[in-house]
């Protein structure tokens, strides 16, 4: 059998399905992982298969929703992943170039790969792709962090020591341009930002921890008041919190203090007339 006629077989067997979701901005490391639990396979022998037929170390299987039979071997699951992200690759392709050139291709899904970790959501993504494009155009480092979240450091948060420790080609603090990989893999949104960035003289951008989205510069001192601002509303909502523990400290000092006072309450009226009208009674 072909890979070919495996190919349709699969496609139009009626075998059991495996849902499995290769998230935007997750590394194949995490994938695989996750592949390999859910399709009960050595992640020893996936990985090896991985490496094996992978043209960059991460990007080769496009973000997406994939429904896998049962059963399938290591081979065939990444032989199967592998086919349907280039077909869907060389769409996209011909139909943007007229064309397909997997080394071009792979540079922009680098690019790609920036703008999916750095971006809050879709609206955001061709704004910072021009951000990328611009600092590349003056020979800046990139600077992102994102670049350093790539395989097993996906989901570890990126320090000023990371930056200074990390000595990988990811490292965009380091080493200018972009990485010779992609970071994670991709969306189709992602791609599209990456061909077709916004028209921007940006070249900064800050995060607001709040709501997610980013406060974008064209030069470094509208950079650094866009980083105070966001100083500063975070030092307020701090200091809004503690006012608001403080005033509930004081309620409840307050209500224990009241059922302290209570520990012994104070007769009613009504029994205080009826003990002096007894006292009375009680007068000879």
């Amino acid at each position: 059998m072909t890979k070919a006629d495996f190919l349709h077989k699969l496609t139009t067997s009626k075998a059991a399905l495996k849902t499995v979701t290769l998230i935007p901005g997750e590394t194949s490391y995490v994938f695989l992982r996750l592949l390999a639990k859910k399709m009960n396979v050595s992640i020893k022998e996936l990985e090896k298969v991985y490496k094996k037929v992978a043209f960059k170390n991460d990007g080769n299987i496009l973000a997406d929703t994939y429904k896998l039979p049962l059963g399938m071997n290591e081979e065939a699951l990444i032989y199967y992943l592998f086919s349907q992200t280039n077909k869907k690759y060389k769409s996209f392709s011909n139909k943007i170039f007229g064309t397909w050139n997997q080394k071009k291709w792979y540079k922009y899904l680098t690019i790609a790969s920036i703008v999916q970790k750095e971006s809050a959501n879709i609206k955001e993504m061709p704004i910072v792709s021009s951000v990328i494009y611009n600092r590349l155009k003056r020979s800046m480092a990139l600077q992102m962090d994102g670049t350093l979240n790539y395989g097993k450091y996906s989901h570890v948060k990126i320090t000023a020591k990371r930056i200074r420790e990390d000595k990988s080609l990811y490292n965009t603090y380091k080493n200018k341009g972009i990485p010779a990989h992609p970071i994670a893999a991709v969306s189709l949104d992602a791609i599209k930002a990456a061909i077709f960035p916004s028209k921007t003289s940006y070249l900064y951008f800050v995060k607001n921890e709040k709501t997610g989205l980013h406060r974008f510069a064209s030069t470094y001192s509208k950079h650094i008041k866009n980083i105070n601002i966001y100083r500063y509303e975070k030092n307020l909502k701090k200091l809004q919190n503690k006012k608001k523990k403080l005033i509930i400290k004081k309620k409840e000092i307050q209500k224990i203090q009241r059922n302290d006072f209570q520990v012994f309450p104070k007769k009613s009226e009504e029994k205080t007339k009826k003990s002096v009208k007894n006292l009375w009674n009680n007068v000879k």
